[in-house]
């Protein structure tokens, strides 16, 4: 039958920090983990949706509702992440889950001047991670998850053109920023060698979410948004398998550091297992080149043990 839900170990005493929790795999990966007994931050943009959220979550879990807390987080604004990481008032977070992503969107910008799906994706996370990062090695056995993509095959990063400047094609973009996600995770790994801190990248293969339709959305393509809405009922799988391959990640023993876990078949569905990843994504060269590049565009510069 594979790893479930079910296989998650106990996570009482460990404090859980989801981006993206308020829907799809995000809000998932959130639940369970509570349901273990995590203390769990809902790291979420809309705190509109956010708060429905916590209360589903509540609603459905009565016990965990005093270890469930919603803070606000765009990933999008880095003053935003440097607030969420002040005023995050625990002393040692356990367990990051960098989920909250943005696909295919038509071209646009953050507050800070980034092409937006590189700067949600990727810088976001960049940031957030850097400054959390004495509060996950203060914990015992932290471990960072980053959520990429299958579709990172469609696209290796363009160094000398992060921000998609000199041309912009939505799915390139978004391949590209998903293989940003695992070149970070490649870097962070090989920084973070002999300390107890695991970092992982999952993906979900096809599960249905509202990922797909967001950008055609925003652009009112109404029959191109029913054709996604028609192949996530008929062909993917549900959002609780999708956050599988993440939760087996962020909790399963012996997971390897810089290790790329999703759905067994195919990478499209299925029980956890390893996953393919393109060749690129482990160039030590490609890595450090982004993560310098990473420092000076966020401004967070990581105090990465000696």
């Amino acid at each position: 039958m594979g790893w479930t839900a079910r296989n998650i170990p106990d996570q009482s005493g460990r404090t859980v920090v989801v981006t993206g929790a308020n829907s799809g795999l995000g809000f998932v990966t959130a639940r369970e983990l509570a349901r273990r007994g995590a203390r769990t931050v809902l790291a979420c943009r809309d705190e509109e949706r956010g708060s429905r959220a916590r209360d589903e979550l509540v609603a459905e879990l009565p016990e965990a509702g005093p270890r469930t807390e919603l803070r606000r987080l765009d990933l999008g604004d880095l003053a935003s992440v440097r607030a969420f990481a002040k005023e995050l008032p625990d002393e040692r977070v356990d367990l990051l889950i960098n989920n909250a992503g943005v696909m295919a969107l038509p071209y646009g910008r953050t507050a800070d001047g980034f092409e937006r799906q590189f700067g949600i994706n990727h810088l976001g996370h960049f940031a957030l991670t850097g400054l959390l990062l004495d509060r996950l090695l203060a914990a015992p056995a932290p471990r960072v998850v980053t959520v990429s993509s299958g579709l990172h095959a469609l696209a290796n990063i363009d160094i000398a053109d992060l921000n998609s400047e000199h041309s912009y094609r939505r799915w390139v973009a978004y391949a590209r920023s998903k293989t940003a996600n695992l070149l970070f995770t490649h870097e962070l790994a090989r920084l973070l060698a002999g300390t107890p801190l695991v970092a992982a990248a999952a993906h979900p293969g096809y599960a249905a979410t509202n990922l797909q339709t967001a950008g055609v959305r925003m652009e009112g393509r109404k029959a191109v948004e029913g054709v996604i809405a028609l192949g996530n009922r008929v062909v993917a799988q549900s959002a609780e398998a999708g956050a599988l391959p993440t939760l087996y990640a962020a909790t399963a023993p012996g997971v390897a550091p810089d290790s790329f876990t999703g759905p067994r078949l195919l990478g499209w569905r299925g029980a956890p297992a390893p996953s393919w990843r393109a060749p690129w994504t482990l160039s030590d060269v490609a890595a450090e080149r982004l993560w310098a590049a990473s420092e000076q565009l966020t401004g967070v510069t990581y105090g990465v043990p000696s």
